[in-house]
């Protein structure tokens, strides 16, 4: 069996590399997906299927012949591409309303995001390898400055250890690249430092260059990402792998902001563990 496409980028090629030898009814379907991509993001299935002039079996018969378990596993797809294509949050929400005829209140969205939220931070726990927490926290230990490093939306969670560092008392430096000198911090870590990088698909240039270049000096370094298939994870030290919660195309942090408070505050701990381990030998 083929690989499951795991972009919309990919399932496009695949639909049109097999458009040919799809049924009258599926490449009917198939013309209207590709050329409808937004509301295909959001609308349901009974919906698309009156759109498509198709049943709701034929949706997911589609998403099937392609490898999908059923239609809203392929639909992620389309909602990725939306949160790639339209950095603008204005143009997400009025490609919301356009795709469902919907406005949401405040209310409704509140409590779709507070459940999104709870769901992934209860799952959290047990995504988390503890062998590979505990690594992190070594290489933060040993570190005797952590620069740490999130570009775009990951900028919160990177300003938020930074600071959480700094007030557990471990020199800390946030490479928040003012005046675009990303390259010019990164000259500044030592090579008795150590890096954290948080990065989410579509993975900013910053982080790309960041981690080849803390390759190629022999920098530990921790990454804290979206998938174990992100081009961060296989050459970091240790890699913590995080899925957040996603509403209407609008991706949260709050797994990543556990994540990194844990981290710290561990950190925290094992610190204080340490300084009285050495008043005891002092005072004996």
């Amino acid at each position: 069996m083929s690989q499951l496409p795991q972009s919309f980028a990919e399932l496009e090629e695949r639909i049109t590399a097999q458009y040919g030898s799809l049924s009258r009814r599926l490449q009917q379907t198939a013309r209207f997906l590709l050329d409808h991509p937004q509301e295909v993001a959001f609308a349901t299935v009974a919906r698309l299927a009156e759109q498509a002039g198709v049943t709701p079996s034929t949706l997911i018969r589609f998403a099937n012949s392609f490898g999908f378990k059923g239609f809203s596993e392929m639909q992620q797809l389309f909602r990725s591409r939306l949160v790639d294509e339209l950095p603008n949050y204005a143009e997400r929400i009025r490609a919301i309303r356009t795709a469902t005829g919907e406005t949401p209140d405040s209310t409704q969205l509140l409590w779709e995001f507070s459940e999104a939220n709870r769901e992934v931070l209860e799952a959290l726990p047990g995504r988390i390898d503890p062998v590979q927490l505990e690594r992190a926290l070594d290489i933060l230990e040993q570190a005797e400055i952590v620069h740490v490093l999130g570009a775009r939306r990951s900028f919160v969670v990177a300003s938020y250890f930074t600071y959480a560092l700094h007030h557990i008392g471990k020199r800390a430096f946030l490479m928040d690249g003012l005046g675009g000198m990303h390259s010019e911090q990164m000259k500044a870590v030592g090579p008795r430092d150590a890096m954290l990088i948080i990065s989410f698909s579509p993975y900013a240039r910053e982080t790309h260059d960041a981690v080849a270049e803390a390759c190629e000096r022999g920098i530990p370094h921790i990454v804290i990402t979206d998938s174990s298939l992100s081009p961060l994870a296989p050459t970091a030290d240790v890699s913590l792998i995080v899925h957040e919660a996603e509403v209407k195309s609008f991706r949260g942090l709050t797994a990543s902001l556990c994540l990194s408070q844990t981290l710290a505050i561990s950190l925290g701990v094992r610190q204080d563990r340490k300084n009285d381990g050495s008043h005891q030998e002092q005072e004996g």
